[in-house]
Order: C-alpha cells, then sequence, then structure tokens
C-alpha cells in the first residue's frame, strides 16, 4: 500500500503554516528549508492546496496562509488534493493474467470487491482525522 510521500511535506506545511502564518510571512523557499524538499516540489503542493481551497497565497509580496478552519482539513482532503486517484492506486492489481486460466479470468473481479472494501476503510479513517487534531497532538508533544 503507498500514500506519497508528498502527503507528509504537505500536513509538515500546513503545521508550519498555522503556527507561523499569522506572525511571518512564509514562502515555498522557507517551506522548501523547513520539509528538507525542493522548493518545485513546495510550489507544486501548495498549488493543489490552494486549489483545494485549503490554502491563499498574497499575490505580489507572495506568503501563504490557511484558507479555511483546521478542522475542515481532513488527511483525505489533502491526499485528494495532491493526487485525486491516490485511493485507486493504493493497492495495485497485475495486469496480465492469464485469459485461460481458471483463477487468472476471473481474478480482478474478486480481488476489485474486496480491495474496494479496504478502500473505502481508508477513506472514512482519513475523513476521521482532522488538521485540528494533528495541531492539538504537536502541541502536545512540543509546546
Amino acid at each position: 500500500m503507498h500514500i506519497s510521500t508528498k502527503c507528509s511535506i504537505a500536513i509538515h506545511c500546513l503545521i508550519y503554516i498555522s503556527e507561523y502564518g499569522e506572525s511571518q510571512k512564509v514562502t515555498s523557499n522557507l517551506l522548501s528549508l523547513s520539509t528538507g524538499s525542493n522548493p518545485v516540489t513546495i510550489r507544486n503542493i501548495i498549488s493543489s492546496l490552494k486549489k483545494e481551497g485549503i490554502l491563499s497565497v498574497k499575490f505580489g509580496t507572495g506568503g501563504t496562509m490557511l484558507s479555511c478552519p483546521l478542522e475542515k482539513i481532513t488527511l483525505y482532503r489533502i491526499c485528494s488534493a495532491l493526487e485525486p486517484d491516490f485511493l485507486n492506486k493504493l493497492i495495485g492489481i497485475h495486469v496480465a493474467p492469464s485469459p485461460l486460466c481458471p483463477v487468472g479470468k476471473n481474478i480482478h473481479s474478486v480481488l476489485d470487491a474486496s480491495y474496494a472494501r479496504i478502500q473505502n476503510d481508508l477513506q472514512v479513517s482519513l475523513q476521521s482525522v482532522s488538521m485540528k487534531e494533528i495541531m492539538d497532538n504537536y502541541h502536545k508533544l512540543y509546546k
């Protein structure tokens, strides 16, 4: 199973923006230094989160701010913003089973039913965790 590291980087950025966005200008270069990621990667993440309505970016002077309350930002919303098809790519199915084999010709249908349940369970779990909860944990551990 796989959820891209972009999701973890995005959460890192959101924590940083939540903590410091009111008191300083948060730029992609600053977030790049904090996350250890390439500034282009950060700009792509910011762009995706902006399209989703999670972030706003000041034109001209720059600086990134949250556009909605932390309670409205779920892990599912973040992952979907960054990789819209991530649930469908979560579990791979081999592409060329033998159509002559009784198992091979039916395996995709059999696995689709089971994997759909797993994908649904993961979606529900990701929707249940908000950035508010993550920020609360951050503050418990590091403040």
